[in-house]
């Protein structure tokens, strides 16, 4: 796996540069030392991408010195690509067609120096730049005394990426805790690794606070199988680690459970699984057990990962409204696409069949990359809502 992404990351490095060497470079300097100087920056970037894919250990995947260096190869490459790319497309028209370089030049430059303030922004700022999204579910089936119930979904927050930096935590829990939720709940992804990323930040996402508590599920991140293991008790005893210290932060993990929320004489059930997903994806769910008892009530369910909803929820049972988190949306949108859309079907907001609802929350945090554009870390609420048209 590693060896196929390297490649993918290496001729991405590559392509482009050679592309403009020929193109611009060897046209425009006889100069020796200027043509060397250019291949200074792809030579040490080519130097950490081979560091970081087969020689960094196992202390660096717990840094941040991965994730800078994400960075910093898309501001160098991605730059690149879209100048090569606009250029290559003008090609044919300005050597077959006789049409003048330079609309092709402005246009590549333009572009160029967006893409790069796009990611310099998007590491810089968009990584805290949290928005609250309020959405409305609709249902004849959500009983009387539960209209207009908020529900405040929180996914994937990466806490590893967050170490260090206590301030955009506090931050986003006391913009969680200001929306005045009766319930939060969090579909998945607290850690990238380990546990022990938890470490200075726990006190701050126990001041998580909802009238009716914190509810959790796994998601794949949760279980470690990204992180080299010396032994199978280490991964086993890492996951007991993470599930005590959501105990000790007040926050009730549902692991392939259920519990009954009261209001009056009404309640629904909120049930929860542990992370479902495609291959090549971690699959823990045992949904008919977190169903038992429930039958016949309102369900919503917590479920990490979206494609569990088509896989297993709609065709196998009657739940009401699932709540997912997983896509990221890939932390990049732009003008309402997203690359993770090329992968799920389900990958942002709300999405109905019949009278059943899904919800995807492209999450708080981020992993990989440290980086937003478009797809700024989301806190959303949900509010339910009795159907007049029963």
């Amino acid at each position: 796996m590693a060896q196929r992404f390297f490649i993918i990351f290496l001729l991405i490095l590559l392509l482009p540069d050679l592309f403009i060497y020929r193109s611009f470079i060897v046209k425009e300097t006889d100069n020796v030392l200027l043509r060397i100087l250019y291949w200074v920056p792809t030579t040490l970037l080519l130097a950490g991408l081979i560091y970081f894919t087969f020689l960094t250990s196992k202390e660096m995947i717990g840094s941040h010195l991965p994730g800078t260096f994400s960075v910093i190869f898309l501001f160098f490459v991605m730059p690149k690509v879209v100048f090569s790319l606009i250029m290559i497309i003008g090609w044919p028209f300005i050597h077959l067609a006789g049409w003048s370089k330079t609309p092709f030049l402005w246009i590549a430059t333009i572009l160029t120096i967006a893409d790069a303030g796009a990611i310099l922004y998007g590491a810089i700022y968009g990584k805290n730049r949290f928005v609250v999204k309020h959405v409305d579910f609709t249902s004849a089936y959500v009983p009387p005394a539960f209209d207009g119930y908020k529900i405040a979904l929180l996914s994937d927050i990466h806490i590893g990426s967050w170490s260090g930096k206590p301030n955009p935590v506090q931050q986003f829990v006391e913009l969680t805790n200001k929306q005045k939720p009766d319930i939060i709940v969090f579909t998945g992804d607290l850690v990238n690794q380990r546990a022990v990323e938890l470490n200075g930040l726990e006190h701050i996402l126990a001041r998580l606070d909802a009238p009716d508590g914190v509810y959790s599920v796994l998601g794949n991140h949760d279980f470690g199988p990204y992180y080299p293991w010396d032994t199978k008790e280490e991964r086993v005893e890492n996951l007991i680690d993470l599930k005590r210290r959501q105990a000790d932060m007040g926050w009730v993990l549902l692991n392939n459970e259920n519990t009954i929320l009261h209001r009056g004489n009404d309640s629904i059930a909120l049930l929860g699984v542990e992370n479902d997903g495609e291959p090549p994806f971690s699959k823990y769910a045992d949904l008919p057990k977190a169903i038992k008892g429930t039958e016949g009530m309102f369900q919503v369910l917590l479920s990490h990962n979206p494609t569990h909803w088509c896989r297993e929820v709609l065709p196998e049972s009657s739940i009401d409204l699932m709540l997912a988190g997983h896509t990221h949306a890939l932390q990049v949108e732009l003008f309402g696409w997203s690359p993770s859309s090329r992968f799920y079907k389900e990958w942002n907001g709300m999405y109905h069949e019949g009278d059943r609802g899904l919800y995807v929350n492209i999450g708080v945090g981020h992993v990989g990359f440290p980086f937003r554009f478009g797809a700024w870390p989301e806190i959303t609420v949900i509010t339910l809502r009795r159907s007049t048209n029963e």
